[in-house]
């Protein structure tokens, strides 16, 4: 059984929330702030934390940021807040998905189902390395490395960036990478652009002015030998 850490204030959220999910077959721990929340998973790490951002003392953008720092787990922001800002805010510390409340469980669910499968899936099968210049991937191995100093990559950046190499020089639009990388037919396309805009801090020289992983106005992404 899937094990779901909520760290969510409103108690009728928690626990609605909580009894929606147990429907769907997860077990789920509640937290009603940061703190509390961060204890939990020190003690007995969750597969999955759900974050609210407007938690009491230690807001949800720090929280993410330590979770971040410590492990890889996947975390979903359930949130109210749908300003642009935030959104981008909350991928950029590290959350990998963002849904804005009110949340139908069956879409929270879903989306849970497809974080784990990508968690547990391999990125790349039975490829070698994939050199593009300094930038070298080895798919099977989980590493990532420029110039020869290895790249601290999250899953889903890792995913996203294999996706782009196993096309070298190919455009692949927004809505291609939600479906290959996020498994999504449908979603939020700020989920890719924040998560390139992560990749290229970490392994281009400039990310403002990049070398590999380049944009095609009005047409997606692709990565350049």
């Amino acid at each position: 059984m899937e094990q779901v850490l909520l760290i969510e204030d409103d108690h009728r959220i928690r626990l609605s929330l909580t009894l929606g999910l147990e429907d769907e077959g997860y077990a789920v721990r509640g937290a009603a702030t940061a703190e509390e929340g961060l204890s939990a998973q020190r003690r007995e790490p969750a597969d999955t934390v759900l974050v609210d951002l407007m938690l009491p003392g230690v807001d949800g953008f720090e929280c993410i940021r330590q979770l971040r720092s410590r492990d890889d787990v996947p975390i979903v922001v359930v949130s109210a807040r749908d300003d642009t800002h935030d959104i981008v805010a909350a991928l950029e510390a590290g959350a990998d998905d963002y849904l804005v409340k009110p949340v139908a469980v069956k879409e929270l669910s879903a989306r849970l189902r497809a974080l784990r499968r990508r968690a547990r899936a391999s990125a790349v099968a039975a490829v070698p390395a994939l050199v593009f210049g300094d930038l070298e991937i080895r798919p099977e191995a989980g590493e990532v490395s420029v110039g020869g100093q290895p790249v601290g990559l999250t899953r889903t950046e890792f995913r996203l960036l294999c996706e782009l190499a196993q096309h070298p020089g190919r455009v692949l639009s927004r809505a291609q990478l939600l479906e290959r990388v996020w498994e999504y037919a449908y979603g939020d396309e700020r989920l890719v652009d924040v998560h390139v805009g992560r990749i290229r801090q970490k392994i281009e020289s400039d990310p403002a002015v990049p070398r590999h992983l380049v944009t095609v106005r009005g047409m997606g992404y692709k990565l350049l030998r």
